[in-house]
């Protein structure tokens, strides 16, 4: 196949951004060994977050689940900037964790972090597939609905 991961976002209408700065005392990513560690990533959009709330309340599904797909380009903003702007290093996505900031009895995690599942397998394709875990929490910083961290494996 000789189309690019680069490619597969530029259909998808994707420019990644510049990797969002840690918000506190921590690094954006570490690598060790061939895994690349991404930091939880909240839906940042040139610099600013656009929604807050609680899903279930006051954010909908469908928005929840855009937040978690800006997560997971803010994730591969991350991954871009760690692998010297070279994705194609990237050989499984292998572990996704979302936290969903939701009402006590909304139940749809998972839909909500199939935002970032199906980015990954739409850029990535079988690499894309990973394990993950999708909770409910009170509250996330900042106010977001969403934040996603990755483990992904390098070539």
């Amino acid at each position: 196949m000789s189309e690019t991961i680069y490619d597969r976002l530029a259909a998808l209408g994707i420019t990644l951004p510049e990797a969002p700065a840690p918000a506190a005392n921590y690094v954006p990513y570490i690598q060790t060994g061939k895994l690349l560690f991404i930091s939880g990533q909240v839906p940042l959009v040139n610099g600013a977050i656009e929604v807050t709330g609680t899903v279930g309340d006051d954010v909908s599904l469908e928005v929840a689940q855009d937040q978690a797909r800006i997560c997971a380009i803010n994730i591969l903003a991350q991954a871009n900037a760690a692998t010297g702007g070279d994705l194609s290093k990237v050989k499984q996505i292998v572990k996704l964790g979302g936290f969903v900031a939701c009402t006590n009895d909304f139940s749809n995690q998972p839909e909500v972090i199939n935002g970032a599942s199906n980015l990954m397998a739409d850029v990535f394709g079988t690499a894309g597939q990973h394990a993950r875990f999708a909770v409910g929490t009170n509250a996330l910083p900042r106010g977001v609905c969403v934040e996603i961290d990755a483990v992904i494996e390098l070539h």
